[in-house]
């Protein structure tokens, strides 16, 4: 039974890392932008939370209604502003300025903020367990797959189903073409940027309630990130949830079988997918 538990809790743990990733995916598909500051983005989700439920006393939930615009916002802009020069045929651009705003970001945390850990405080449902047979599941870890499901279905139909999704899907076939046809491409890339910094809010306040957080852990998110894409397959963004699962389970069951193996055997999984399927196991298919 002890297995059992650690591959719920794995499952569930997944979900987590699916919101990390989820931005990650959505913006690689649409502009094929690999964003190394994104972990640092999760962290700055989770000390804006941690401002807005302190200076407003609110519950992390309900600051999310402040920093999913605040997130939107910034994605917009940084888009518009920077990154949208750095774009081309060319990869290392992007790589280097965003590995430069990932150093801004930690530098103006660590100054903002100090280097003490810290963490938001949810109240009860923290602690909260419902009992399936012989099974004691958290709430939060259980709420937290649910959301990273719904939010990973709002940006699927957002993508297939909807208007602005169409402009994701032409820019990402061929950008000059969807402009020649009367798409704003910069617009739009800004936009697919504040959907997922939207999406990183989400992670963010989630991450800062399941555990402590300091401005130098958003390295370790990005590879979370980056792995549960790559396992599922770029660009797809429930791939990308199978992905996470993965990397999740094989954590915990790392964690079972010697506590030190917890990272490891989670590497070891991403490496093995990496050599058996290179472009992840469910690689993108558009429709």
């Amino acid at each position: 039974m002890d297995w059992v538990s650690a591959i719920v809790q794995g499952t569930l743990l997944g979900g987590l890392y699916a919101l990390f990733a989820a931005g990650l995916s959505l913006i690689f598909g649409v502009m094929r932008l690999v964003n190394i500051a994104h972990g640092d983005l999760i962290v700055l989700a989770a000390y804006l939370g941690l401002s807005a439920t302190t200076m407003l006393g609110v519950h992390p939930f309900v600051a999310l209604l402040i920093v999913m615009p605040a997130m939107a916002g910034i994605g917009y802009v940084v888009q518009r502003g920077i990154l949208n020069q750095t774009l081309g045929d060319d990869l290392l651009p992007p790589l280097l300025v965003t590995f430069g705003l990932s150093v801004i970001l930690q530098n103006a945390m660590l100054e903002g903020y100090s280097a003490d850990p810290q963490k938001l405080s949810a109240g009860a449902i923290e602690t909260a367990s419902i009992s399936v047979g012989a099974l004691s599941i958290g709430v939060l870890p259980l709420l937290t797959f649910g959301i990273a499901i719904a939010v990973i279905a709002g940006l699927q139909f957002i993508f297939y189903r909807t208007k602005i999704g169409r402009g994701f899907r032409a820019v990402s076939d061929n950008a000059d073409i969807a402009q020649l046809m009367g798409l704003n491409k910069a617009h739009v890339f800004g936009l697919a940027m504040a959907l997922a910094l939207a999406v990183t809010a989400i992670a963010g306040i989630l991450l800062g309630i399941r555990t402590s957080f300091d401005p130098s852990v958003g390295g370790a998110r990005l590879i979370f990130g980056f792995e549960a894409v790559i396992i599922g397959g770029l660009g797809n963004l429930w791939g990308t949830l199978a992905g996470g699962v993965i990397l999740g389970v094989a954590q915990t069951l790392g964690a079972k079988i010697d506590p030190g193996w917890q990272l490891l055997a989670g590497h070891i999984a991403f490496l093995v997918v990496l050599a058996a399927r290179p472009n992840g196991l469910f690689p993108r298919v558009d429709q």
